[in-house]
């Protein structure tokens, strides 16, 4: 349960992470962007591990909620906790926008007769998320814990038989000359030579970092767990991590 209601942010987060690094390096790099997909999702993963080690540590000595804000104000004080503070309203807030038009971009892609109705669908997915996690963390552990498990196993085995089919040879690709879709794709011979691709590849790690959001959840509620408190978040954070790597390492792959 712990799992299902403190990982949807991270976990969901898998599901555009990809998507936003190619946003910003097709204009740029044109189809060297699908190239650039593997060693840009490599440093996010590495980043990923980085956050995951360090939440490891404050989770087993931090046990009271609040996670950064709380680290902050006991080693640097009030003030500095304000920063903290405000971060993690901004990160929620901005996940929360991300991930449901994110989501109800996708089921309109796939069903494009609901694609009138995308806003009326994104505000009630938000007022469903609101009322579910207004009833409680633990109760509202059952509600998301469902769909989370959903998600994620369907991913992971769209990815298992990406894989499957990409070994035996029969996976199918794009010609990119006969689509048309949303976003351009550029030439890359001169955007991979200009002195700008530097800010072009700074913007797609920093889109790229949305498949980091929500990694914070679990050290913002520790004093909801069952004693051991500190050892149980450490085992939900772990899981975490393992399921989101494996998700956006496997998105990116088969992207490229």
């Amino acid at each position: 349960l712990a799992l299902g209601v403190l990982s949807p942010d991270g976990i969901s987060s898998s599901a555009y992470g990809t998507e936003e690094i190619l946003i910003a390096l097709l204009p740029m790099a044109g189809l060297a962007a699908f190239t650039l997909i593997l060693p840009m999702t490599l440093v996010i993963l590495f980043v990923m591990v980085l956050v995951l080690l360090s939440y490891r540590e404050i989770v087993m000595v931090y046990i009271r909620p609040g996670g950064s804000y709380v680290v902050a104000r006991e080693n640097f004080g009030p003030r500095i906790a304000q920063v903290c503070a405000v971060a993690l309203l901004i990160d929620y807030i901005v996940t929360v926008a991300v991930q449901t038009a994110a989501g109800t971009a996708a089921v309109a892609s796939a069903f494009p007769s609901i694609g009138p109705y995308k806003l009326e669908i994104t505000i009630g997915v938000v007022v469903l998320m609101a009322f579910g996690n207004l009833r409680g963390l633990r109760e509202a552990g059952r509600a998301f814990a469902v769909p989370t498990y959903l998600f994620s196993g369907a991913v992971i085995l769209m990815i298992i038989v990406g894989l499957i089919r990409s070994a035996l040879g029969n996976l199918p690709s794009y010609d990119p000359h006969t689509l048309h879709g949303t976003y351009t794709i550029g030439s890359g011979s001169a955007g991979l030579m200009s002195g700008a691709m530097i800010f072009i590849l700074l913007k797609a790690f920093a889109n790229g970092g949305a498949s980091l959001t929500g990694i914070e959840a679990v050290s913002d509620a520790v004093g909801a767990f069952r004693p051991p408190e500190g050892r149980n978040a450490r085992k939900v954070l772990m899981a975490e991590g393992a399921i989101l790597g494996t998700l956006v390492a496997g998105i990116s792959w088969l992207a490229h």
